[in-house]
């Protein structure tokens, strides 16, 4: 099932991670994909929606994690780039594996078994760069790749594991679950400065928020 947040975005909860479904003036697009075992939620909740599979035009991911990527296969033979950072790109096609160096790589080493590249074309984003009414931007430190977009246009945010919902406020990325918690609250203060203001703010983990997201997240820059 989705959740309507506003006219053409709807929220999927998948139990612990978040994905989102965008009519981006009449590209449907689809942020994250969950778990391998929510492929078939993504595709029924297309149909939720008001879509079939065959109205999906892209995927945007906001990093390499097996929470976020793991349902790409449910889409292979469907023709439909997927669009993530450039630093992260490499990863997802399997092209490079995770660093052991590094605590959270040395995770998403040990779970790369689970994760498999998906056969759509993968196209690599820098910072700056625009997909539909999206804009990238490059806010490292969960990954070193990861990337958040906002349509100024749709006034949404789609923040990743930048930031995570905890009792109606956000949180930074956790030690536990990042790269570099120094690089994160750099990414968050820089992103709350440079971002134009939305309302919709979807984190990758917890509830989304409908209205002042980008006043949210200031709110939490300030506190760094």
């Amino acid at each position: 099932m989705v959740t309507a947040l506003a006219d053409d975005i709807w929220w999927y909860d998948l139990t612990g991670v978040n994905a989102t479904l965008v009519d981006d003036d009449g590209a449907l697009t689809l942020v994250d994909t969950g778990l391998p075992w929510h492929g078939n939620e993504l595709i029924a909740g297309l149909s939720n929606a008001g879509y079939e599979l065959r109205d999906l035009d892209r995927i945007l991911l906001t990093h390499f994690d097996l929470d976020h990527v793991g349902g790409l296969t449910a889409f292979d033979g469907i023709d439909v780039p997927i669009y993530v950072g450039k630093r992260d790109a490499p990863l997802v096609t399997g092209e490079r594996s995770p660093p052991l160096g590094n605590h959270k790589g040395a995770f998403q080493r040990l779970v790369s078994p689970f994760v498999d590249a998906p056969d759509n074309d993968v196209v690599p984003l820098a910072d700056g760069d625009t997909v539909g009414s999206f804009t990238t931007y490059h806010t490292p430190g969960h990954t070193p790749g990861h990337v958040c977009y906002v349509s100024e246009s749709l006034s949404l945010g789609l923040l990743g594991d930048l930031v995570r919902e905890d009792s109606g406020r956000f949180e930074p990325s956790p030690w536990l679950l990042s790269y570099d918690t120094d690089a994160v609250t750099r990414s968050i203060s820089e992103f709350a400065e440079r971002a134009p203001d939305f309302d919709i703010a979807v984190p990758g983990h917890g509830v989304p928020f409908e209205k002042n997201g980008s006043e949210r997240l200031a709110r939490l820059a300030a506190t760094l």
